[in-house]
Protein backbone atom coordinates (compact mmCIF):
# COMPACT_ATOMS: atom_id res chain seq x y z
CA UNK A 1 0.00 0.00 0.00
CA UNK A 2 0.95 3.60 -0.83
CA UNK A 3 0.63 5.45 2.45
CA UNK A 4 0.00 9.49 1.89
CA UNK A 5 -0.39 12.79 4.45
CA UNK A 6 -2.41 15.66 3.46
CA UNK A 7 -4.45 18.94 3.87
CA UNK A 8 -8.11 18.55 3.43
CA UNK A 9 -9.99 21.83 1.93
CA UNK A 10 -11.28 21.89 5.76
CA UNK A 11 -7.45 22.60 6.69
CA UNK A 12 -7.16 19.66 8.44
CA UNK A 13 -4.28 16.60 7.74
CA UNK A 14 -5.69 13.35 7.08
CA UNK A 15 -4.15 10.19 5.54
CA UNK A 16 -4.71 8.51 2.73
CA UNK A 17 -3.72 5.80 0.35
CA UNK A 18 -2.95 5.50 -3.41
CA UNK A 19 -5.28 3.30 -5.47
CA UNK A 20 -4.05 1.18 -8.88
CA UNK A 21 -5.42 4.09 -10.80
CA UNK A 22 -3.72 6.59 -8.93
CA UNK A 23 -6.81 8.20 -7.67
CA UNK A 24 -6.03 9.39 -3.55
CA UNK A 25 -8.11 7.87 -1.08
CA UNK A 26 -9.56 8.11 2.59
CA UNK A 27 -7.42 6.04 5.14
CA UNK A 28 -9.30 4.69 7.90
CA UNK A 29 -6.88 4.78 11.23
CA UNK A 30 -3.12 6.34 11.62
CA UNK A 31 0.01 5.91 9.90
CA UNK A 32 1.51 4.45 12.89
CA UNK A 33 -0.93 2.73 14.55
CA UNK A 34 -4.00 0.13 13.20
CA UNK A 35 -5.16 1.61 9.57
CA UNK A 36 -7.25 0.12 6.73
CA UNK A 37 -7.66 1.53 3.03
CA UNK A 38 -10.95 2.53 2.27
CA UNK A 39 -13.12 3.54 -1.46
CA UNK A 40 -13.93 6.66 -0.03
CA UNK A 41 -12.16 9.65 -2.39
CA UNK A 42 -9.96 11.91 -0.82
CA UNK A 43 -10.19 15.49 -0.71
CA UNK A 44 -6.41 16.63 -1.01
CA UNK A 45 -5.54 20.46 -0.90
CA UNK A 46 -1.96 19.85 -0.43
CA UNK A 47 0.14 16.73 -0.05
CA UNK A 48 2.58 16.56 2.66
CA UNK A 49 5.27 14.96 3.16
CA UNK A 50 4.13 11.09 4.16
CA UNK A 51 5.27 11.44 7.71
CA UNK A 52 5.98 14.41 10.57
CA UNK A 53 9.07 12.27 12.18
CA UNK A 54 10.34 12.93 15.52
CA UNK A 55 13.69 12.38 14.63
CA UNK A 56 15.37 12.11 10.97
CA UNK A 57 18.78 10.02 10.96
CA UNK A 58 21.49 10.37 7.87
CA UNK A 59 24.00 8.10 6.85
CA UNK A 60 26.70 9.98 4.73
CA UNK A 61 29.09 7.78 2.66
CA UNK A 62 27.37 4.48 2.01
CA UNK A 63 27.21 3.74 -1.52
CA UNK A 64 30.32 3.06 -2.71
CA UNK A 65 30.63 4.53 -5.74
CA UNK A 66 30.03 7.76 -3.69
CA UNK A 67 32.68 7.05 -1.94
CA UNK A 68 35.47 6.76 -4.96
CA UNK A 69 33.78 10.23 -6.30
CA UNK A 70 34.69 11.99 -3.03
CA UNK A 71 38.06 10.17 -2.65
CA UNK A 72 37.06 8.78 1.00
CA UNK A 73 37.80 5.82 2.32
CA UNK A 74 34.80 2.47 2.90
CA UNK A 75 34.06 3.64 6.44
CA UNK A 76 34.11 0.59 8.95
CA UNK A 77 30.61 1.83 10.74
CA UNK A 78 27.96 3.60 9.41
CA UNK A 79 28.51 7.64 9.75
CA UNK A 80 26.02 9.16 11.25
CA UNK A 81 24.20 12.33 11.70
CA UNK A 82 21.06 13.94 12.05
CA UNK A 83 18.82 17.05 10.55
CA UNK A 84 16.67 18.65 13.04
CA UNK A 85 12.45 18.02 12.11
CA UNK A 86 12.22 21.45 10.98
CA UNK A 87 14.27 20.35 8.03
CA UNK A 88 11.02 18.87 6.16
CA UNK A 89 10.18 19.55 3.07
CA UNK A 90 6.80 18.18 1.33
CA UNK A 91 6.62 17.19 -2.26
CA UNK A 92 6.58 20.20 -4.64
CA UNK A 93 7.06 22.72 -2.06
CA UNK A 94 10.12 24.35 -2.52
CA UNK A 95 13.96 23.79 -1.22
CA UNK A 96 15.32 27.11 -0.05
CA UNK A 97 19.20 27.97 -0.57
CA UNK A 98 20.45 30.14 2.08
CA UNK A 99 21.03 33.64 2.38
CA UNK A 100 20.97 35.16 5.99
CA UNK A 101 23.66 32.32 6.56
CA UNK A 102 24.48 32.70 2.84
CA UNK A 103 25.36 29.12 0.78
CA UNK A 104 26.66 29.01 -2.80
CA UNK A 105 27.01 25.54 -2.93
CA UNK A 106 23.55 24.14 -2.34
CA UNK A 107 23.42 20.49 -3.61
CA UNK A 108 21.49 17.47 -3.95
CA UNK A 109 21.30 14.11 -3.03
CA UNK A 110 18.27 11.55 -4.05
CA UNK A 111 18.50 9.06 -1.13
CA UNK A 112 16.13 5.91 -0.36
CA UNK A 113 14.38 6.59 3.00
CA UNK A 114 12.95 4.43 5.80
CA UNK A 115 10.45 5.05 8.12
CA UNK A 116 10.59 2.72 11.35
CA UNK A 117 7.03 2.17 12.36
CA UNK A 118 7.33 0.62 15.75
CA UNK A 119 9.30 1.79 18.96
CA UNK A 120 12.39 -0.31 18.89
CA UNK A 121 16.21 -0.62 20.43
CA UNK A 122 18.64 -3.31 20.15
CA UNK A 123 17.23 -5.31 17.05
CA UNK A 124 19.32 -7.42 15.05
CA UNK A 125 19.42 -7.04 11.45
CA UNK A 126 17.50 -10.19 10.85
CA UNK A 127 14.67 -9.32 13.03
CA UNK A 128 14.85 -5.39 11.72
CA UNK A 129 12.41 -5.90 9.14
CA UNK A 130 9.54 -6.06 11.51
CA UNK A 131 10.14 -2.55 12.84
CA UNK A 132 9.85 -0.90 9.44
CA UNK A 133 6.44 0.78 8.21
CA UNK A 134 8.25 1.16 4.62
CA UNK A 135 9.70 3.37 2.63
CA UNK A 136 9.88 7.01 0.92
CA UNK A 137 12.45 9.35 -1.53
CA UNK A 138 14.84 12.05 0.17
CA UNK A 139 16.65 14.71 -1.03
CA UNK A 140 19.53 14.81 1.70
CA UNK A 141 20.04 18.88 0.39
CA UNK A 142 23.31 19.94 1.65
CA UNK A 143 25.44 23.05 1.62
CA UNK A 144 28.38 22.48 1.23
CA UNK A 145 30.49 25.40 1.99
CA UNK A 146 28.60 25.07 5.51
CA UNK A 147 29.09 21.00 5.70
CA UNK A 148 33.02 21.22 4.58
CA UNK A 149 34.12 25.00 5.35
CA UNK A 150 32.55 26.44 8.51
CA UNK A 151 30.78 23.77 9.97
CA UNK A 152 33.73 23.07 12.42
CA UNK A 153 34.24 19.81 11.24
CA UNK A 154 30.64 18.06 11.97
CA UNK A 155 27.74 17.71 8.87
CA UNK A 156 24.75 19.04 10.73
CA UNK A 157 25.38 22.73 10.16
CA UNK A 158 25.26 22.58 6.27
CA UNK A 159 22.49 19.59 6.65
CA UNK A 160 19.83 21.29 8.75
CA UNK A 161 18.50 24.55 6.99
CA UNK A 162 14.67 25.06 6.80
CA UNK A 163 13.70 23.05 3.61
CA UNK A 164 16.92 20.75 3.73
CA UNK A 165 14.90 17.23 3.94
CA UNK A 166 12.23 16.87 1.48
CA UNK A 167 9.90 13.31 2.06
CA UNK A 168 7.78 12.12 -0.37
CA UNK A 169 5.09 11.55 -2.07
CA UNK A 170 4.05 8.18 -0.24
CA UNK A 171 5.21 5.61 1.99
CA UNK A 172 4.97 2.40 0.25
CA UNK A 173 4.28 -0.01 2.71
CA UNK A 174 7.38 -2.88 3.67
CA UNK A 175 5.11 -5.76 2.06
CA UNK A 176 5.41 -4.05 -1.25
CA UNK A 177 9.29 -3.86 -1.08
CA UNK A 178 10.21 -7.24 -0.85
CA UNK A 179 13.69 -6.52 -1.16
CA UNK A 180 14.78 -2.76 -0.29
CA UNK A 181 18.32 -3.94 -1.99
CA UNK A 182 16.79 -4.21 -5.15
CA UNK A 183 15.57 -0.85 -5.82
CA UNK A 184 17.00 1.85 -8.55
CA UNK A 185 17.66 5.54 -6.99
CA UNK A 186 17.31 7.87 -10.28
CA UNK A 187 18.21 11.96 -9.33
CA UNK A 188 17.03 14.46 -12.29
CA UNK A 189 17.65 18.16 -12.21
CA UNK A 190 16.24 20.37 -14.68
CA UNK A 191 15.12 16.54 -16.62
CA UNK A 192 19.06 15.33 -17.02
CA UNK A 193 19.52 12.47 -15.41
CA UNK A 194 21.89 12.74 -12.52
CA UNK A 195 22.29 10.24 -10.20
CA UNK A 196 21.47 6.50 -11.30
CA UNK A 197 22.69 4.16 -9.10
CA UNK A 198 20.79 0.46 -7.85
CA UNK A 199 20.74 0.23 -4.37
CA UNK A 200 22.94 -3.21 -4.26
CA UNK A 201 25.35 -0.54 -3.75
CA UNK A 202 24.74 0.19 -0.55
CA UNK A 203 27.69 -0.29 2.19
CA UNK A 204 25.66 -0.89 4.87
CA UNK A 205 22.05 -2.46 4.02
CA UNK A 206 18.75 -0.99 5.53
CA UNK A 207 18.43 -4.12 7.99
CA UNK A 208 22.15 -3.34 9.09
CA UNK A 209 21.47 0.34 9.70
CA UNK A 210 18.74 -0.31 12.01
CA UNK A 211 21.30 -3.10 14.11
CA UNK A 212 23.68 -0.26 14.41
CA UNK A 213 21.04 2.84 14.84
CA UNK A 214 19.11 0.59 17.73
CA UNK A 215 21.95 -0.29 18.91
CA UNK A 216 21.49 0.92 22.93
CA UNK A 217 19.56 3.24 21.29
CA UNK A 218 15.57 4.15 21.31
CA UNK A 219 14.48 5.06 17.77
CA UNK A 220 10.66 6.36 18.32
CA UNK A 221 8.04 5.47 15.70
CA UNK A 222 7.92 7.81 12.54
CA UNK A 223 11.89 8.18 12.83
CA UNK A 224 12.93 8.32 9.46
CA UNK A 225 16.11 7.04 8.59
CA UNK A 226 18.72 8.61 4.95
CA UNK A 227 20.02 5.67 4.00
CA UNK A 228 22.93 7.81 1.73
CA UNK A 229 23.14 8.79 -1.59
CA UNK A 230 24.62 7.19 -4.58
CA UNK A 231 27.51 9.14 -7.13
CA UNK A 232 27.09 11.69 -8.89
CA UNK A 233 26.10 14.56 -6.58
CA UNK A 234 26.90 17.58 -7.73
CA UNK A 235 29.96 18.32 -5.62
CA UNK A 236 31.70 15.62 -7.48
CA UNK A 237 31.31 16.69 -10.98
CA UNK A 238 33.93 18.71 -13.01
CA UNK A 239 32.93 22.25 -13.06
CA UNK A 240 30.37 21.37 -9.40
CA UNK A 241 26.81 21.54 -10.11
CA UNK A 242 25.09 23.79 -7.41
CA UNK A 243 21.22 24.60 -7.11
CA UNK A 244 20.32 27.63 -7.92
CA UNK A 245 16.82 29.53 -8.28
CA UNK A 246 14.32 28.12 -11.11
CA UNK A 247 15.68 24.69 -10.51
CA UNK A 248 14.06 21.53 -10.18
CA UNK A 249 14.77 18.72 -8.49
CA UNK A 250 13.18 15.08 -8.87
CA UNK A 251 13.99 12.09 -6.87
CA UNK A 252 12.51 8.76 -8.35
CA UNK A 253 12.97 5.20 -6.69
CA UNK A 254 11.59 2.28 -8.38
CA UNK A 255 8.27 1.15 -6.79
CA UNK A 256 7.87 4.13 -4.77
CA UNK A 257 7.62 7.17 -6.73
CA UNK A 258 8.40 10.61 -7.85
CA UNK A 259 9.64 13.20 -5.34
CA UNK A 260 9.88 16.71 -6.96
CA UNK A 261 10.81 20.40 -5.94
CA UNK A 262 11.61 23.05 -7.17
CA UNK A 263 14.55 25.71 -5.82
CA UNK A 264 14.32 29.32 -4.81
CA UNK A 265 16.12 31.77 -2.67
CA UNK A 266 15.73 32.95 1.17
CA UNK A 267 15.86 36.77 1.21
CA UNK A 268 16.95 38.90 4.26
CA UNK A 269 13.97 38.84 5.59
CA UNK A 270 12.92 35.40 5.56
CA UNK A 271 11.12 35.08 2.74
CA UNK A 272 11.15 33.04 0.01
CA UNK A 273 11.94 34.40 -3.85
CA UNK A 274 10.85 32.53 -7.07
Amino acid sequence: MKLIRYVDPRGDIRFGHIGVSGDYFELEGELLGPHLPTHRPAQVSQLLAPISPPAILCIGLNYRKHAEETDQPIPQFPVLFMKQPAALQHPSAPIVIPETLRSTQVDFEGELVVVIGRRCKNVTRTDAHHYILGYTCGNDVSARDWQKQWGGGQFCRGKTFDTFAPLGPCITTIDEVSDPSKLHITTRLNGEVMQSTPTSDLIFSVYELIEFLSGSTTLQPGTVIFTGTPSGVGTARNPPVYLKTGDLVEVEISGIGVLSNPVVTETAAGEQVV
